[in-house]
């Protein structure tokens, strides 16, 4: 049994007999105040431990699911039929991929709820780009642009969001910000130069052209996202994280399904798939990674800071690009490998960057 505080004089006199000094307490009472090393704070150690199991799975299933992802698509465009034809169907791809982010963000939705009455203006615009952004990246891979070149080119969508904000909004940045999309962007031009000179030198033409499509997209897309966010913040809504993945997708999935109408590409899509039953697992298994790693992705928003997020995803396209390189049989010179560490060390800059200005922020809301 733990024993009280002395509450009166008497009690005092009792322990402190001299009258002098410190009151003398009983030992039991400096452990109950202060508590033990071992047993401070139990629940403090239990969430961290969860914490940590929940950063394990949710980053652990977005690497494995976008490095899978990124080696199928690598493999999907790389891939020639008997005849020697190749897949070069980038808008039925991503209206595949869209139906199974479609199917998974309707179930996600089901389960852990949903925001009704969401505007849905903005969810068709922020849906249009990021297809048109996905469509021409895979058509710049189909036009023969290699893979690590393609993502290291794709790590640098900070430039046109940077230039869009500079001109349109009158943003500033710092030299190191203009230093880091510029390490990516002359890593990835060091590193395409660098590969031996090919017949397919024409087609690599115009892959550089679609991937820079695919980054003026990326730049459209951020800012419709934040836009979104801020009108959304405005009449005090907020919608979690499967709205994003269902309605974002149903938007991509009509953008694509119309434009292959239009080009023909449902009927000549499906058909070469099913003249080659090697390329149609293979789009399968791209899309279910697709809708996995994003469900992955939601996971990990909700549960941590979305620069948690940011940083697993930015690191996991080096580890894509080096997969690449290791696995799919590229011939790199040492300018090639010299391109990659730019780049590399560019990305791994802006993510110092983020944890360095997230870490400062905190300091100063708990100061």
């Amino acid at each position: 049994m733990t024993q009280k505080e002395p509450t009166n004089k008497e009690e005092r006199a009792a322990l402190n007999p001299e009258g002098k000094g410190d009151l003398i307490r009983p030992l039991e009472m400096d452990l109950e105040s202060s508590g033990t090393p071992s047993k401070q704070h139990p629940d403090s150690a239990a969430a961290g431990a969860r914490d940590a199991y929940k950063l394990c799975f949710g980053a652990g299933g977005i690497y494995i699911a976008f490095l899978y992802y990124g080696s199928l698509q690598e493999d999907v465009f790389r891939y020639k039929a008997a005849d020697g034809s190749t897949f070069q169907f980038a808008w039925f791809l991503q209206f595949l991929e869209a139906m199974a982010n479609i199917v998974v963000g309707y179930i996600g939705r089901r389960v852990v709820g949903g925001t009704e009455g969401l505007p849905m203006r903005q969810f068709a615009i922020t849906g249009a780009s990021q297809v048109f952004s996905k469509a021409f990246t895979s058509l710049a891979l189909a036009k023969g642009l290699s893979f690590p070149v393609a993502t290291l080119a794709k790590s640098g969508k900070m430039a046109p969001v940077m230039a869009g904000q500079l001109f349109l909004g009158g943003a500033t940045y710092s030299i190191r910000e203009y230093l880091q999309v510029l390490a990516i962007i002359g890593g990835t031009a060091i590193l395409s130069m660098g590969k031996k000179k090919s017949s397919s030198s024409q087609s690599s033409s115009l892959g550089v052209f679609f991937i820079l499509l695919s980054l003026v997209m990326d730049g459209i897309t951020g800012g419709v996202q934040k836009r979104l966010k801020t009108d959304m913040s405005r009449i005090g809504m907020s919608p979690k994280p499967y709205d994003f993945m269902l309605f974002t997708n149903i938007y991509m999935c009509i953008v694509a399904l119309v434009i292959s109408l239009a080009l023909g590409e449902v009927m000549t899509g499906y058909q070469f798939c099913a003249d080659n039953p090697a390329i149609m697992k293979l789009v399968v298994q791209f899309s279910i990674c697709s809708a996995v790693g994003q469900s992955f992705i939601f996971y990990t928003v909700a549960h941590f800071d979305p620069l948690v997020c940011s940083t697993v995803t930015t690191t996991r396209k080096i580890f894509s690009v080096l997969l690449s390189i290791f696995t799919k049989g590229h011939e790199m010179s040492s300018q090639g490998w010299t391109g990659v560490g730019i780049a590399v060390a560019g990305i791994v800059s802006e993510v110092h960057a983020k944890i360095t200005k997230s870490r400062r922020i905190k300091s100063k809301v708990s100061m």
